[in-house]
């Protein structure tokens, strides 16, 4: 077994390379590849030393059977012939490919099995608050389904990449020592303040962030729900949050949910009000799980059902999410 990262010095491709450890990946070799700013860097997984090689059009990918990608949409649809040319298995963590019909978008916890009909060779990592929430959603499905999801995300600046981790926690310490804070990766100062708007607006006045959702949220599922969004940049630097409101055809009560929420994988219940338990990115962060609290029957609607979520969404919500895929793709 032959895998490669793609954008292995990001964010993602650094969690990539702890997620194949951590779960003891099957593999015999490993390739990295990146941008000329990062082509010659060296990282040590498994006790041997890797260096990043140049992404560029070629046969470097013959031999390769996976291919986890994580450098951006342009660079997916760019060098896509190239990665799957000869059957490489491309898990693009993009946004390049996730709602074209002939490229299955998963999350193996809903629809695993959509990632052996692949046609092109690629199959789309779904965006990562999309990936949160239908982890959750999918064990509520199966006792009533849901005709409607409304959601406010909470999410962090780790989602934004590496570099705007950075700013974040720059811009905290200059403020502390009487700088004038630098902005660069975010449209606003992000210390001290939550931005609601994520990614670019569309013209029906929701960001390409929250339209990701309503149609990702439908295409993983197989379902005619559907989802408005508020995706809102929050100033934590790890692990994204969201509260969800969800309108079943029948009730769903309180402790059937978490019933059904104890027992579906990749779930951790919290949910303690009483001694003040509940999920938050502080505790969520570097976890496999997506955490819920915060349970309780919806005042405004007599079929719905309301909860609190959070998770790292480079860890489930990007790597882990591929890596098992691949996972899975291997024991097929």
């Amino acid at each position: 077994m032959k895998v490669a990262i793609v954008g292995a010095s990001g964010a993602v491709g650094q969690e990539f390379l702890r997620v194949l450890d951590e779960r003891n990946f099957p593999m015999d070799d490993l390739v990295l590849f990146g941008s000329q700013r990062s082509a010659g860097r060296k990282y040590t997984f498994r006790g041997k030393e890797y260096e990043v090689q140049l992404l560029k059009h070629g046969d470097d990918f013959r031999g390769i059977d996976i291919a986890f990608t994580s450098a951006g949409a342009g660079t997916s649809k760019e060098f896509a012939d190239d990665i799957t040319r000869f059957g490489t298995v491309m898990i693009d963590n993009s946004s390049a490919f996730r709602m074209d019909p002939d490229v299955p978008l998963v999350v193996p916890e809903c629809n695993a099995a959509d990632a052996l009909v692949r046609p092109r060779g690629i199959i789309a990592n779904p965006n990562c608050t999309t990936i949160m929430m239908v982890v959750v959603l999918q064990p509520l499905e199966k006792i009533s389904h849901i005709e409607r999801i409304h959601i406010a995300s909470y999410q962090s600046a780790s989602g934004a990449g590496a570099a705007a981790m950075a700013e974040l926690q720059q811009q905290y310490k200059d403020m502390a020592e009487g700088r004038e804070p630098k902005v660069e990766k975010f449209a606003y100062q992000l210390a001290y303040n939550v931005i609601p708007q994520i990614d670019v607006f569309t013209d029906n006045g929701y960001t390409k962030e929250e339209m990701k959702m309503f149609n990702e949220t439908r295409k993983i599922m197989h379902t005619d729900a559907r989802c408005s969004a508020m995706c809102v940049r929050i100033s934590s630097l790890r692990s994204h949050s969201e509260a969800v409101w969800i309108e079943t055809e029948r009730p769903i009560t309180p402790d059937e949910a978490r019933e059904a929420l104890r027992q579906a994988p990749s779930v951790t219940v919290v949910d303690d009000p009483a001694h003040q338990q509940y999920p938050m990115p502080l505790f969520t962060a570097g976890k496999d799980d997506i955490y819920v609290g915060r349970i309780r029957e919806d005042l405004a609607n007599p079929n719905g059902l309301t909860f609190w979520l959070s998770g790292d969404q480079i860890k489930k919500g990007a790597a882990l999410n591929a890596v098992q895929i691949a996972e899975y793709l291997i024991k097929q």
